[in-house]
């Protein structure tokens, strides 16, 4: 079990083994939900969709801005 400590300004560091384990980098997101029951599930938002995309083979990849047109 890992801790950290929350300073007067709301602050905290995350541990080194939890960024690890989460492949955390620095400018990655992270996403807070608390539920009713006062658990927080923390979700890291580090990729884009466009990281995921699927390319056809063969075919060129397209902006959005292309295919907004």
């Amino acid at each position: 079990m890992t801790f950290s400590t929350v300073t007067s300004k709301g602050q905290t560091t995350i541990p080194k083994e939890v960024r690890v384990a989460a492949n955390l980098k620095s400018g990655d997101r992270i996403h807070f939900t608390v539920l009713e029951d006062r658990t927080i599930i923390v979700r890291v938002k580090n990729r884009s969709i466009r990281d995921i995309a699927i390319k056809s083979p063969g075919r060129k990849r397209v902006s959005i801005a292309q295919m907004n047109r």
